[in-house]
């Protein structure tokens, strides 16, 4: 199936995509109102945030260019040294701006 993207067809793309991203947030929220949070579900919750985040960086770690892995350096020291992510976020954007300016 072939959608054009000239005309209607971008926005019909946009539409599509905010109504998928709007049906997974809130169905989640719905299933979640009928799991009692307990330690364990806790536990869960909080490991698959640092799961997700190892799936997002290690392919960019292993594949990534030379910038790209000097910005996932340069993150994970400022991380370490002032354990803000903020800081550690920008730091690593401004490394990777900066190498490849150049």
């Amino acid at each position: 199936m072939n959608l054009e993207t000239a005309g209607s067809g971008s926005l019909i793309i946009i539409l599509v995509m905010a109504l998928v991203t709007l049906a997974t947030r809130w169905g989640g929220v719905f299933v979640m109102s009928f799991v009692p949070i307990s330690f364990r579900v806790q536990q869960f919750i909080s490991a698959m945030s640092g799961s997700v985040l190892v799936a997002i960086l290690t392919p960019l770690a292993i594949e990534g260019d030379t910038s790209a892995r000097l910005a996932l350096l340069t993150t994970a020291i400022i991380m370490l040294v002032l354990k803000k992510p903020l800081p550690a976020i920008a730091g690593g954007i401004l490394v990777a701006a900066i190498i490849r300016q150049f």
